[in-house]
């Protein structure tokens, strides 16, 4: 199994200071403490299934042309048009 997160996390003592809220509000509501978050607006969705892919490849040496199918779940596309997977 391969997966990517970004470097950069976001945790609720620093989302307060952005935003009018707490660690405390936040906890009791969504239960998060922190985020991973892709700061460079030029990347995307695409972006981080490539990197999820490219690790799998790396932990998992196999042939990419035996793939029959690639699935790719996310709220947030890079765009409406091509889907996102077929970026991938």
């Amino acid at each position: 199994m391969g997966g990517y997160v970004p470097d950069y996390i976001l945790d609720n003592e620093e989302l307060s200071r952005m935003v009018d809220t707490s660690d405390e509000w936040i906890m009791s509501r969504v239960g998060i403490r922190t985020r991973h978050i892709l700061k460079d607006p030029n990347l995307g969705s695409s972006y981080l299934g490539i990197k999820a892919v490219e690790n799998l490849l790396a932990n998992h040496p196999f042939d990419i042309n035996s793939v029959d199918a690639l699935i790719c779940c996310t709220t947030t596309p890079d765009h409406l048009f091509p889907s996102t997977a077929s970026k991938i």
